[in-house]
């Protein structure tokens, strides 16, 4: 008998017009996965890529509540105001590239915690829990992001301008990272905002572009 759970997987998937072959394939675990999910599942780790694979809401997804896809041109999205626009999942930096490309057979794992992101953002972002100092200001610089703070991503938002806070994925290593996005003179790099750090110079894909920081209380 199909859960609520299973219920809803399903019908986000033939909204996709996926198969639970094609399904399978693109979060990277086995069809017969999803067969038994949508059968009988209460839930699952591999959430996130899935809704990011099916265009719907991961809070939706796992929970029921909210709507399963945000309608275009909705007022919630372009309304201005600090009110809350809807809760997001914080995600691993591991867990990030997956969640940006939904192809890499990566096994996700549980979301920590969802945050309330009080600005526009598409159903595709995701919260990183900013790591190392990498990207902390020089004292007096208001914009900066210390060690642990979080910072939304909205990975449809790939096509960053110079000065863009962004989240990219290193060519040579495939390291996710956190830097300011610098275009000049027909040159791209990552900057750091600590000059005690060097600037990345090597190829790299942008996963996102940086669109808020929430720092816990």
């Amino acid at each position: 008998m199909n859960t609520e759970f299973g219920q809803r997987l399903k019908t986000a998937r033939k909204a996709a017009k996926m198969t639970q072959a094609d399904l399978a394939k693109k979060v990277g675990i086995g069809q017969s996965t999803i067969a038994e999910l949508e059968k009988s599942g209460n839930g699952s780790s591999h959430v996130p890529v899935m809704a990011a694979v099916l265009g719907c809401s991961a809070l939706w997804l796992a929970t029921g509540e909210g709507q399963m896809n945000t309608p275009v041109g909705a007022g919630s999205n372009v309304e201005p105001g600090p009110d809350i626009r809807g809760k997001v999942p914080l995600v691993s930096w591991v867990q990030a590239g997956a969640w940006c490309e939904a192809c890499n057979p990566v096994d996700i794992s549980e979301v920590e915690r969802w945050l309330a992101c009080p600005v526009p953002h598409s159903k595709s972002t995701f919260v990183l829990r900013v790591r190392g100092d990498s990207m902390t200001a020089p004292s007096g610089n208001a914009r900066t992001y210390p060690e642990g703070c979080f910072i939304f991503v909205d990975p449809e938002r790939r096509s960053p301008v110079n000065g863009d806070r962004i989240v990219a994925c290193l060519a040579g290593s495939n390291e996710v990272t956190f830097k300011v996005f610098k275009d000049e003179d027909g040159r791209r790099w990552l900057q750091p905002l600590n000059p005690s750090h060097e600037p990345i110079r090597e190829p790299f894909k942008v996963l996102g572009t940086v669109i808020g920081k929430w720092e816990d209380g």
